[in-house]
């Protein structure tokens, strides 16, 4: 079989290169040459090809002139801080759990999968009804089960939607975190747990000098796909608030430049993309540097 794939290895992969150029880089790099240009959307301004309408560093020097662009930065930085924390948190607990059962273990896991196969804009409207209708007027306002103002009107706050987002990522993506800290969890050796419990280390010391430091590919890997997806977050943004109450994330600033510039500037748009795939690739890849250097042999 191995002198089968060895000999077909090209041909095998021959569509999925092709479909990676045609669909990822082609698109990528005309996006880029677009950066740099007076483009519309449907013409060019200044000209009928793309070299005509060259404008140089003009649109990447509007993106960090622009206010707009700073807020949604910021907002997104402080977004996927509070959700990476507890989207770790939340799906380590949940493996702990898991693994902790014997009986019925797979139907737990099952179950806490379940909501990652919910997405877009269907997750996001389904958390609008419950921050706007449940949560504001039958649970936590005055009138309710238990008055918790903070609960109220969430949607409509500028950092209470950011709770309210890191609540609907953490409640969608925290069962998928959680298969990937399992299998983690189930590769430790359990020898070295009852060793060092011989030696006399509770619960917390075998946690914290056992488990974490063996866990350390597991938490490259979810650092790595919880940064990424929280950095891209779209779908969840437009339904809940819309952007409105100065909530907007990149990926929504980016989708709404076009509708902010007239006649809409794809171009300025396309700026903010390719630095938008900077960013996420600088971060991601420094996260993933750092933690694979912390990752010890088992």
């Amino acid at each position: 079989m191995d002198k089968y794939y060895r000999k077909r290895l090209v041909p095998l992969l021959l569509p999925a290169m092709i479909l990676f150029i045609m669909v990822i880089l082609i698109p990528f790099g005309i996006g880029v040459i677009y950066s740099f240009c007076g483009w519309r959307g449907t013409y060019f301004a200044g000209g009928d090809h793309f070299y005509d309408a060259f404008v140089g560093f003009q649109n990447y020097i509007k993106v960090f002139k622009s206010s707009k662009f700073r807020d949604s930065f910021v907002y997104t930085l402080e977004f996927t801080v509070i959700a990476v924390i507890a989207l770790n948190i939340v799906s380590l607990i949940m493996a702990l759990l898991a693994t902790s059962v014997h009986k019925g273990a797979g139907a737990y896991r099952t179950i806490y999968f379940m909501p990652n196969l919910l997405g877009g804009l269907a997750l996001g409207y389904i958390w609008q009804f419950i921050f706007e209708i449940v949560f504001s007027q039958l649970i936590f306002n005055k009138d309710g089960i238990i008055n918790i103002p903070f609960f109220c009107n969430m949607l409509q706050d500028r950092y209470k939607a950011m709770i309210a987002l890191a609540i609907l990522v953490t409640w969608q993506m925290a069962g998928y975190m959680m298969l990937i800290y399992t299998t983690g969890l189930n590769n430790i050796p359990t020898d070295l747990s009852e060793a060092a419990a011989i030696d006399g280390a509770n619960v917390f010391q075998r946690f914290r000098y056992i488990t974490i430091p063996m866990l350390m590919p597991s938490f490259t890997i979810v650092f790595f796909l919880t940064l990424s997806k929280c950095f891209m977050l779209l779908d969840p943004n437009v339904a809940l608030t819309d952007g409105n109450f100065n909530t907007r994330l990149l990926a929504m600033q980016i989708l709404r430049t076009t509708k902010d510039t007239n006649p809409p500037d794809y171009g300025l748009a396309q700026a903010q993309a390719v630095i938008f795939f900077l960013l996420i690739a600088a971060v991601t890849l420094t996260q993933v540097v750092v933690t694979k250097k912390k990752e010890v042999e088992m």
